[in-house]
């Protein structure tokens, strides 16, 4: 157990976020959190996202927080409104509102738009060269049922949401359970990340260690069983609920049976990991986990490695005994939200 935590610990190595860009990201949110209190009607923002519940990988990119405006001011602003209004022209107030009091501190700011309200670029790199942008959702409370109503922008409507909730769930539990099952997100969060096209959302990863670590799993056997939990849950057809129980059942970023199937191979592999009794076959078995992070101590075999230089050699037409026309001299190959403010 000792050599799959020291293995598991060297991911965390790679993957770790540094904390000068921890600091500016949080220094840069509580900044348009800050300006954004000042705005006609806003009654409270929050803090939300990876950066909120310290689950947050290298390279940090972003914060994310909200502004939750007073329905109180705005009568007539969502579902619950007297006249329905939508939200882009209330987003288009508060990119404005914004832009001005950011740039007294980054004068190179300007303030876009994402799905949920206002994106914030500050136009001042960091030294490892990000430059980490912060996203201000712009909410609404409700008059029945808990949390907020936030935008969406690419149709001009509301959806339920508790972001609030979510955050103090992922924060909740002693300090040293809440410390492995955020370990335990990372390393499920970086897993994902390494293929081309990842399967799940962040907020999901952190919801499925939510959901399935608990305490004295640790952090090795804690993984293996957010592996293997989710993928029975997505093999069985069933959803990821929200966990605050306002919002609509999570959605993945591809095909369910097939991020089933990756969670189900690399459930297999941590499970090998913990079962082998050989330094080599645990670090072979968590190489098939984690491919862009840790190595297999065991070579190719020649005849695979030859197979391999097979599958990736063009067969030409005189490998396989077909007469070949001559090539004609000089013939040609054919190959086949809103302005800134």
């Amino acid at each position: 157990m000792t050599h799959i935590t020291d293995l598991l610990n060297e991911v965390r190595e790679q993957i770790e976020a540094e904390d000068f860009a921890l600091t500016e990201t949080r220094s840069r949110l509580q900044l348009v959190r800050t300006s954004g209190e000042s705005f006609y009607g806003a009654l409270r923002s929050y803090r939300s996202g990876s950066l909120a519940v310290h689950s947050m990988n290298a390279p940090v990119t972003d914060g994310d927080g909200g502004l939750v405006l007073n329905r109180n001011y705005y009568p007539g602003l969502g579902p619950e409104g007297t006249g329905e209004e939508a939200p882009a022209d209330v987003v288009e107030e508060l990119r404005s509102h914004l832009g001005p009091l950011i740039r007294e501190t980054y004068p190179k700011a300007w303030v876009s738009t994402s799905k949920r309200g206002p994106k914030i670029y500050f136009g001042e790199p960091l030294t490892d060269g990000t430059d980490p942008t912060v996203d201000l959702v712009l909410a609404l409370t409700r008059k029945e049922g808990e949390g907020i109503w936030i935008p969406d922008l690419s149709n001009d409507s509301w959806d339920p949401s508790h972001p609030e909730k979510h955050r103090d769930l992922f924060n909740s539990g002693a300090t040293a359970f809440r410390s492995t099952r955020r370990k335990v997100t990372r390393l499920a969060k970086a897993w994902n990340k390494q293929f081309a096209v990842p399967g799940a959302s962040s907020f999901e990863i952190s919801t499925w260690a939510y959901e399935f670590v608990t305490p004295g799993l640790g952090m090795a056997r804690g993984l293996a069983t957010v592996f293997d939990s989710a993928a029975s849950r997505l093999e069985a057809g069933e959803p990821t609920p929200d966990p605050a129980g306002v919002s609509a059942d999570l959605h993945l970023e591809i095909e369910s049976h097939r991020v089933a199937k990756r969670l189900r191979k690399a459930a297999t592999n941590m499970q090998a990991g913990l079962d082998a009794t050989d330094d080599d076959d645990v670090q072979d078995a968590l190489s098939k986990v984690f491919w862009k992070y840790l190595d297999s101590p065991y070579p190719a075999t020649s005849s695979l490695a030859a197979a391999a230089e097979k599958l990736r050699a063009p067969t030409t037409a005189a490998a396989i005994g077909v007469p070949v026309l001559a090539t004609t001299a000089g013939a040609s190959t054919a190959r086949a939200y809103g302005g800134n403010r």
